[in-house]
C-alpha cells in the first residue's frame, strides 16, 4: 500500500496528531505537581498563545459541523448563528474579562465564594456546571466517534461506539495528564490545524466560482430551492411568529450562553492583569472571526456544489454537509476514507473535538474535586497531593459517565443537546456571574433562585418544546406532548434567570462581603495590567 494512499495518510495524520498532543501534555505535566499549576498553568503563556487557546475552546466540533450545516440548509439564519458566536466572544472580552481574570482563582465557585457563603456557592455552581457541560460533551464525543469511523473506513454502528470509547479515553488522558496548560497547548494546535483546513476548503470552493464570493452566494441561492429568499431570515424555523421568535432566541442564547461556559471562564483565571486579558481576547476574537468567516464560505459552497436536496437526503439537520462537500471537491475518491481532502479535514475536526472535550472534562472535574470535595467535604483540609489526585480521579469519573451517555444518545438530534447546554448556561450561570461580581446586593438566596430556578425552567421548557416531540427532527418524532412553542427557550429563560436572581436577593438576607483588604467594599478588584 502506497504511503500516499488516502486511507494510509488518514492513519498517519491522526497518529501524528496524537503523538504531538501527548508530547505537549507530557511537557506540560512536568510542572503539574500541585493544584495551582494544574488549574492555572497557562498563566505563563503569551497573550497570543492564551488567545489561540481561548479561540480553540470557542470553536468546537459542534460549532464547525452544525454551523456549516445550518448555513448550507438555512442560508442567512446560519450566518446569524456565526455572527452570534462572534458577538459572544466580544461579550466575553468586554464584560467578563475584568471580573474573572487574575487573583489565582480556580473555578466559578472560587469567584462567588469570595462574597457569598461558601457551601451554597460551591455546591450550586458545581451542580449547574456538570449539567451544562455534560450535554456538550456528549455532542462532541458522538460527532468525533462518527467522524473517526468514517475517516478510518470502518463501517457499522459498533465501529462508531468503539471510536467514541477511544476518543473518550484520549480525552481523559489529555485532561488528567496535562491539566490546564496541556489542554491549552492542544487548543492552540487545534486552532492552527482547523484554520489551515478551512483555508484550504474555502480556497477550493472559491476556485470553482472564479474566486468571486458573490457568484458563490448566487449559486448557493439557486441550488437551495429558496432562490433569493435563501439569504433572508426565516429558512430555519419558518416565517411564522414562533419561527421568527425562535431565530431571535437562538441568537440570544448563543451570544450570551457561550460566553459563560465553564471551560471558557477557566481560561481567564490564570491571566494576570486586565491588559493581558484584553490582549489575549483580542487574539481570540481575530481567530474566531476568521474561522467563522471561512465557515460561511464553506457552508455556502456545500449548497452550491452539492445541492440542498442531496444535503437534506443525507441528514435533515445538515450535519453531513462538510463530509459531502469534501467528497464533491474530490470526485476521484469513491468513498470518504479514500479521499485525501476528507482525510485532512476530518483530522482537523477530530482534533477539534479532542481539544474541546479535554477542556470540558477538566472544567467539570475541577468543580467536583476543588469546589465539592476539597472545599466543602474536607473544608480545605486536603493536602496538595491529595487534591491533585482527587482532580485526576474526577476527570476519569466524568469521562466514563460522558462516554456511556454518549453511546446511549448517539442517535439523538445533536441540536437539542446544544440548545439545552447554551440555554442553561445563559439562564443559570450568566446571572450569577454578573450579579456575583458586579452587584453588591446579590445574596445567597438570589444565587439559589437564579441557579436552580434558571436551570429548572430551562429543563421544563425544553422538555415540552418542539425539539423533544411533535416534530420530524425531534428526539421523539412519533409523539407530541409539547406545549411550549419555541425550540430554544432562551428568549424566555434568560430574562427569567436574571429576574429570579434579583427577586431572590430582594427577598433574602443581605449579601456577605468577603473581607479582602485589596478590594475594600467593591464586589471585585479590577485587575491592573
Amino acid at each position: 500500500m502506497s504511503f500516499l494512499d488516502p486511507r494510509t495518510l488518514a492513519f498517519v495524520l491522526f497518529a501524528g496528531f496524537m503523538a504531538v498532543s501527548f508530547l505537549l501534555c507530557i511537557l506540560a505535566a512536568t510542572g503539574n505537581d500541585d493544584p495551582t499549576e494544574f488549574y492555572l498553568g497557562t498563566g505563563s503563556l503569551s497573550p497570543m498563545q492564551n488567545g489561540l487557546a481561548i479561540a480553540g475552546d470557542y470553536i468546537s466540533a459542534a460549532t464547525v459541523l452544525s454551523t456549516t450545516g445550518t448555513i448550507a440548509l438555512a442560508g442567512f439564519d446560519g450566518v446569524l448563528i456565526a455572527s452570534s458566536t462572534v458577538l459572544s466572544i466580544l461579550l466575553f472580552m468586554l464584560v467578563l474579562a475584568g471580573p474573572l481574570c487574575g487573583r489565582g482563582r480556580f473555578t466559578l465557585g472560587d469567584v462567588l465564594s469570595e462574597r457569598l457563603s461558601e457551601r451554597p456557592a460551591r455546591i450550586g455552581t458545581a451542580v449547574v456546571v456538570l449539567v451544562v457541560v455534560l450535554p456538550l460533551l456528549l455532542v462532541q464525543l458522538n460527532g468525533a466517534g462518527a467522524m473517526l469511523a468514517v475517516l478510518l473506513g470502518i463501517p457499522g454502528s459498533g465501529a462508531v461506539t468503539g471510536c467514541t470509547v477511544f476518543i473518550g479515553s484520549l480525552m481523559v488522558c489529555y485532561a488528567a495528564l496535562g491539566g490546564m496548560k496541556g489542554t491549552g497547548f492542544i487548543q492552540i494546535l487545534k486552532t492552527v490545524l482547523l484554520l489551515a483546513a478551512f483555508v484550504l476548503l474555502a480556497a477550493l470552493v472559491l476556485k470553482r466560482f472564479s474566486w468571486n464570493p458573490f457568484t458563490l452566494f448566487d449559486a448557493a441561492a439557486d441550488a437551495s430551492g429558496y432562490g433569493d429568499g435563501f439569504w433572508q431570515s426565516g429558512r430555519q424555523y419558518g416565517d411564522s411568529l414562533s419561527g421568527r421568535l425562535d431565530v431571535i432566541s437562538v441568537q440570544l442564547t448563543l451570544a450570551v450562553g457561550a460566553a459563560c461556559m465553564p471551560h471558557l471562564t477557566m481560561r481567564l483565571h490564570p491571566i494576570r492583569g486586565m491588559r493581558a486579558a484584553r490582549a489575549a481576547t483580542t487574539w481570540a476574537v481575530g481567530a474566531v472571526t476568521t474561522i467563522l468567516g471561512l465557515i460561511v464560505i464553506v457552508g455556502a459552497g456545500a449548497t452550491a456544489v452539492v445541492g440542498a436536496r442531496a444535503l437534506r437526503a443525507s441528514d435533515p439537520t445538515g450535519s453531513d454537509s462538510l463530509l459531502l462537500l469534501t467528497l464533491a471537491l474530490d470526485p476521484a475518491a469513491q468513498e470518504a476514507h479514500r479521499s485525501l481532502l476528507f482525510s485532512v479535514v476530518a483530522c482537523a475536526v477530530v482534533a477539534t473535538t479532542l481539544a474541546a472535550v479535554a477542556g470540558l472534562t477538566l472544567a467539570a472535574a475541577a468543580s467536583l474535586a476543588h469546589d465539592v470535595l476539597a472545599k466543602v467535604v474536607f473544608k480545605g483540609g486536603l493536602s496538595a497531593n491529595r487534591e491533585l489526585a482527587a482532580a485526576r480521579t474526577a476527570i476519569v469519573v466524568v469521562g466514563v459517565v460522558a462516554v456511556v451517555l454518549a453511546i446511549v444518545t448517539q442517535h439523538w438530534n445533536r441540536q437539542v443537546l446544544i440548545s439545552f447546554t447554551f440555554a442553561a448556561a445563559a439562564s443559570a450561570l450568566l446571572p450569577i456571574v454578573l450579579y456575583g461580581t458586579l452587584w453588591r446586593g446579590f445574596t445567597v438566596n438570589g444565587l439559589r433562585w437564579a441557579l436552580y430556578g434558571g436551570l429548572l425552567l430551562t429543563a421544563v421548557t425544553m422538555a415540552f418544546s418542539p425539539a423533544i416531540s411533535g416534530n420530524p427532527l425531534a428526539v421523539f418524532p412519533e409523539r407530541d406532548f409539547h406545549w411550549f412553542p419555541l425550540r430554544n427557550p432562551g428568549l424566555i429563560t434568560i430574562p427569567a434567570g436574571f429576574l429570579l436572581g434579583w427577586l431572590g436577593s430582594r427577598t433574602g438576607g443581605r449579601a456577605r462581603h468577603a473581607q479582602d483588604p485589596t478590594r475594600g467594599d467593591l464586589p471585585y478588584a479590577m485587575p491592573t495590567g
